[in-house]
């Protein structure tokens, strides 16, 4: 059987929450879904826009506010810089529409990755007085730790207006206004807004501000297709607050009301409009816009973003599908790589303790784990994988950190050079973090930048990931004292827990209870997507382009067969004689030559019965 935690462990009505028990009588399953979530009252499922939290509990958000009310009002040139990712781009996006509309003079800018780095740099603020001369600089998705990028704008008499989402324990930049949700002192209720999120508060509260005034303004609220994009995109947690937002942004895609950018990117994934799902904006367009930042230049994807022309946003589409498809062959190099790198160093990790070098200039990597079939019988003493190689690329490396942690269910950090033509010691190499539940990775970037003040130059993030870069002499330095932290956890944080929401009543195995299902809600990150197990007796199966399993199966009370399928199976593991299986597994709807059918997806399997 599979070791399984139970999200809700009760059985009847009377033991759910009094205020959802009314709901149980409709649908005991759906009712036991929200209490495993921490829903007690149905209004926290409330849907509607007023339902949102007040934008005046936005520290700094009303002088932010009278500062552009201003600079609209005097004509002055405003310059939105962004951020290289997805929230980056539809925060830029959104600020350009939304200031255009109501009568602004703004122009963007978003710092190449390759040349500038992240953020408000001195650098970023120079280029942008050479090519636009504002008067008044806006961050979005970025910022908050920017003091010398404040400081150079400041000194050509530029105010400068933050809006980030970013986590921070420095001092805030003594910038003109300041709008952070996580930033000290602020007391907003949601610290989950990302960055698109922050954008749409202040935009929101300028445009009444200046519609009380009689000045020009515009409905913010007709953008929400660019805040749901950018919140699903950046893993934004999913409280009532976002999966607010992210419910209209999403309605509004698939009636059509949306940037047309939008439109020809799904248009280039053959996706409809409107059979999109909350999980297509992390999967198939945020990708897309991403591999503008990773590849090339973001701004091809705020244009995307931005045109009204239909023709030219099937241009940008395509080149930025041009550009994730480069994205993903250099990934799964990458990935392959890497995959090589951990597994030999499994093999070699009982003869040595040793860190593994292979030339001087080629692969340094962390003593680190086992492979995942030795996780099951050796607690290794390294509790992270951090790799660095010398022709790895800056664009992906935060992707492949990222199937990293998943395979091996370890805070992973992968470094890249951030001049792939300057690998000397003292040259700048920048890294990528992904975690695990209970591993903070900033919080524990910065216990090493403490501990250890001259190995980090610069570090940000959030708990789940984090960026960084380190002089490349320091890498090993790093390494140890990353480890040094991470080890201090407990056993338990490392060894990775799987969730359930419990067995299905048998007339939830349809196509209406599956549809019913995917609309209850906005699931996704801080909002898990519903996942079942139960036992089946196993009818049939098949091994698909030898890496899929595909079952047919029979449950209790159920009059038909259940298809299901384990897609990326390790077929060495399953047992031909199986009769009886324990599966976890997510209701999915199989389309197929114009039908659908039920299918499950099925996430793990254990053979009960031979």
């Amino acid at each position: 059987m599979l070791n399984l935690i139970p999200r809700f462990t009760g059985t009847r009505i009377d033991e759910l929450p009094t205020a959802l028990q009314s709901l149980a009588a409709q649908s005991f399953t759906l009712a036991r879904l929200y209490a495993g979530r921490g829903i007690t009252d149905p209004d926290e499922l409330q849907t509607s826009l007023s339902a949102l939290l007040p934008a005046e509990d936005l520290y700094g958000v009303t002088e932010a506010v009278r500062l552009l009310d201003e600079a609209i009002d005097n004509h002055q040139r405003i310059l939105i810089v962004g951020d290289f990712d997805c929230d980056g781009a539809t925060s830029t996006a959104l600020m350009m529409r939304a200031l255009t509309a109501m009568g602004a003079k703004v122009d963007f800018l978003v710092p190449d990755r390759f040349k500038y780095g992240y953020g408000l740099t001195p650098e970023i603020v120079e280029l942008g007085i050479v090519t636009y001369q504002p008067e008044v600089i806006v961050t979005v998705d970025n910022g908050i730790s920017s003091t010398d990028g404040v400081a150079r704008a400041q000194a050509d008499g530029i105010t400068v207006i933050i809006t980030d989402h970013h986590l921070t324990t420095k001092a805030t930049p003594p910038a003109e206004a300041v709008v952070n949700p996580n930033q000290l002192d602020c007391t907003f209720a949601s610290k989950a807004l990302v960055g698109v999120g922050v954008a749409f508060y202040v935009l929101g509260r300028l445009a009444k501000l200046r519609r009380e005034a009689g000045k020009s303004t515009v409905q913010v609220s007709q953008y929400l297709d660019l805040v749901a994009l950018g919140t699903i995109a950046d893993v934004g947690v999913l409280d009532k607050n976002n999966r607010i937002l992210v419910h209209h942004g999403l309605n509004a895609i698939r009636q059509g009301r949306c940037c047309i950018g939008i439109l020809a990117l799904l248009e280039q994934a053959g996706r409809d409009a409107k059979q999109l799902q909350a999980q297509d904006f992390g999967f198939v367009l945020g990708p897309r816009i991403n591999a503008a930042g990773r590849m090339d230049n973001m701004r091809i994807g705020v244009e995307c973003l931005l045109t009204d022309d239909w023709a030219c946003a099937q241009r940008l589409a395509h080149e930025l599908e041009l550009l994730n498809r480069s994205r993903r062959q250099v990934e799964g190099e990458m990935r392959t790589q890497a995959d090589n790198i951990v597994q030999g160093l499994a093999e070699s990790s009982a003869d040595s303790d040793n860190d593994l070098e292979e030339g001087d200039d080629t692969i340094i990597i962390s003593k680190t784990i086992a492979s995942k079939a030795q996780q099951n019988s050796v607690i290794n003493d390294k509790r992270s994988i951090v790799l660095y190689q010398d022709d790895w690329h800056q664009g992906v490396i935060g992707i492949v950190a990222g199937r990293l942690k998943e395979s091996h269910y370890r805070p992973s950090i992968v470094f890249a050079p951030a001049d792939t033509t300057r690998t000397g010691a003292d040259d700048a190499i920048k890294g990528s973090a992904r975690s695990i539940a209970g591993v903070h990775i900033r919080d524990a970037i910065e216990q090493v930048a403490e501990r250890y003040p001259s190995l980090i130059t610069h570090f940000g993030g959030h708990a789940m990931a984090a960026g960084l870069t380190i002089k490349r002499r320091n890498f090993e330095a790093f390494v140890e004292a990353f480890d040094e932290v991470i080890s201090q956890l407990d056993d338990e944080v490392f060894a990775e827990q799987k969730f359930t929401d419990g067995a299905l009543q048998a007339s939830d195995f349809s196509l209406a209870f599956a549809e019913h299902l995917a609309d209850a809600s906005i699931w996704g990150h801080g909002f898990a997507p519903p996942i079942f197990d139960g036992l089946f007796e196993v009818l049939s199966f098949k091994i698909l382009k030898d890496k899929h399993l595909k079952l047919s199966l029979r449950y209790p009370g159920v009059q038909y067969p259940i298809e299901a399928i384990y897609f990326n199976f390790d077929n060495d593991h399953w047992d031909y004689r199986a009769a009886e299986v324990h599966i976890l597994f997510q209701l999915d709807i199989n389309e197929w030559n114009g039908k659908q059918s039920l299918q499950l997806m099925i996430k793990d399997l254990a053979v009960t019965k031979r």
